[in-house]
């Protein structure tokens, strides 16, 4: 992961739930932040953890696959 990517899985009461990931430096970790989004109302943040590159990329293939998340453009 060389830039910031945005995971997004739309909700039925029109807000949607986000996975945003944040990488370091060259060698450093990836920041994993999950949270929600109803506008008008600010973003939640729900969890933020540090993960190795390895597991960075393990997840984002599960959340695409198993969670219902897709590629998006920052939503703030």
């Amino acid at each position: 992961m060389a830039r910031p990517l945005w995971l997004v899985r739309p909700r039925a009461d029109g807000g949607c739930d986000y996975v945003n990931f944040v990488p370091g430096g060259a060698d450093a970790d990836v920041e994993m932040r999950e949270g929600s989004h109803l506008p008008p109302q600010m973003p939640l943040l729900k969890r933020r953890c540090r993960l190795q590159r390895d597991e960075a990329e393990r997840q984002r293939r599960q959340l695409q696959l198993e969670g219902g998340f897709r590629h998006s453009e920052p939503l703030f």
